[in-house]
């Protein structure tokens, strides 16, 4: 697929177009991180917040409120609200996977430990309902808290289902739903909502941020067979070490043969894995064309995200969110 420049980064775009409400943003997060009586909380906080990330999902929020001709400052307490949930479940994620490196620097448990990362993440989740209070709209507080229900169920059918490998499609996007695509869309909504958009125009952008949400991880999971590390910062093959039931994995089981099943069922479901099953599974996938299939689905999800922005007020910024769509599956090609 080659993209065209002006696709090239809809997110470089997107922090131009957003910059001023983007620096209060992060004003915001650094004044509500600190804490006067815990020390610790700033050390993994700051920590947290160099290592950057790009800032996709309060962009998300900012853009979705302007596009519907937000003029107050509720944006920007909600932007900083989602950043604080997704921080939280970062580091809660990193200790239920016990990883090592995140954004391709050690992880906060690695430096600190657990306990510290657990806490952590409780404070700011706690911060969040915050600063999703001090928007005082019931709707949004709803629509976040909503969502990080669904984050938290996510999480937790994953821990059942990761290894059983007669997990099927509809579960593994039940759990995308939760663990990636429920942030998006409550961005996306709870930004028109904000803005006081007509309820149709709400649905439009919810459903944009699930299908972008749904099309990101699909496009992760990808990677981790096949892209290098520089570019998500995790090594190839992270997943299947992990024993992690992702959608190439499961398209495969589905077309497996007798002596595929077996070893699926040996590598992902017992997690008995030798220095040469790496290359097996990349082999299958292959031959099974599985890749490819996840690959189509990744790009028929963003297809969804763009075809819902219709609905939404024809602005530049829409412009930007389609490109948005066009770019998660751009790192495929």
């Amino acid at each position: 697929m080659g993209m065209n420049e002006n696709v090239s980064k809809p997110l470089d775009r997107l922090s131009v177009e957003l910059a001023g409400d983007m620096d209060r943003v992060n004003a915001l997060i650094r004044e509500r991180m600190a804490s006067r009586h815990a020390p610790r909380i700033p050390e993994v906080t700051a920590h947290l917040v160099e290592a950057g990330g790009k800032r996709l999902r309060p962009m998300l929020v900012l853009a979705a409120a302007r596009l519907c001709g937000y003029q107050g400052n509720s944006h920007v307490l909600l932007a900083a609200a989602v950043e604080f949930i997704h921080t939280a479940t970062l580091l809660h994620d990193d200790v239920v996977d016990e990883s090592q490196q995140r954004r391709g620097r050690p992880t906060a448990n690695l430096l600190w430990d657990n306990k510290s990362s657990v806490l952590v993440g409780d404070y700011l989740f706690a911060r969040s309902f915050q600063l999703m209070a001090d928007t005082e709209s019931m709707q949004v507080m709803r629509i976040l808290a909503n969502a990080s229900a669904t984050i938290a169920e996510g999480e937790v059918l994953q821990l059942t289902a990761a290894q059983d490998v007669s997990t099927t499609e509809d579960t593994y996007i039940q759990i995308v739903r939760g663990k990636t695509a429920a942030l998006f869309s409550a961005a996306t909504e709870a930004g028109a909502v904000v803005a006081g958009a007509d309820p149709a125009v709400q649905q439009a952008l919810f459903d944009y941020g699930d299908a972008l949400g749904i099309a990101f991880q699909i496009v992760d999971d990808l990677l981790d067979y096949g892209g290098s590390t520089t570019t998500i910062g995790k090594n190839v093959g992270d997943d299947f070490r992990e024993r992690k039931l992702t959608l190439p994995v499961i398209k495969a089981i589905a077309r497996a043969d007798e002596a595929e099943r077996a070893f699926w069922e040996r590598t992902i479901g017992q997690g008995r894995q030798d220095e040469a099953d790496l290359a097996t599974a990349l082999e299958i996938l292959r031959r099974r064309e599985a890749l490819e299939a996840a690959r189509a689905d990744a790009i028929a999800w963003a297809g969804r995200a763009k075809a819902a922005l219709q609905a939404a007020p024809d602005q530049p910024l829409r412009r930007i969110l389609a490109d948005l769509a066009d770019f998660v599956v751009s790192r495929l090609s």
